[in-house]
């Protein structure tokens, strides 16, 4: 169980970490949702294909041809993208300039910390992979709200 934590603790838990990646007999399971998108959850970010990304308080906000579920798919698929890069720093950097609430965000970044400071872990080794997405709904309007879901798995 990690709870919140801060980049520099993740890596000092990544580091302690590291030894038992390399260790076939051992299994970790990483358990997260992604965005949760709403008034309810205090996340209303728009990130518009073109224009300054904002938090949005009226459907007037949002642009004709770009849905608010799009700009959401978006900003997960920005956070899998930084996942996947196995770059700890990336995946931090990205989560602080959208907000992205990515409930498991602190488990993840341990793991990407682990596989950075692994010896013998390199060519894409232990990278996660995103094999799925989903979302509780679209969002069309700043009334609803939605929870996105991603399944991946890294392999050492």
């Amino acid at each position: 169980m990690i709870g919140s934590t801060t980049p520099t603790t993740e890596q000092t838990y990544g580091r302690l970490l590291a030894p038992h990646l390399t260790d076939p007999a051992n299994l970790f399971v990483i358990s997260s949702d992604f965005c949760h998108w709403g008034s309810r959850f205090r996340y209303t970010y728009y990130q518009p294909p073109s224009g300054s990304p904002k938090n949005i308080r009226s459907s007037s906000d949002v642009q004709d041809n770009y849905p608010i579920h799009a700009s959401i798919k978006a900003v997960d698929f920005e956070s899998m993208d930084a996942v996947e890069s196995g770059k700890h720093a990336g995946f931090v950097k990205q989560l602080e300039e959208t907000g992205n609430t990515v409930c498991g965000r602190h488990p993840i970044g341990v793991f990407m910390a682990a596989v950075e400071a692994a010896e013998g872990l390199g060519d894409g080794k232990g990278r996660f992979r995103f094999v799925r997405y989903e979302r509780s709904s679209e969002v069309e309007s700043v009334r609803d709200s939605s929870v996105s879901y991603g399944s991946a798995f890294a392999v050492l």
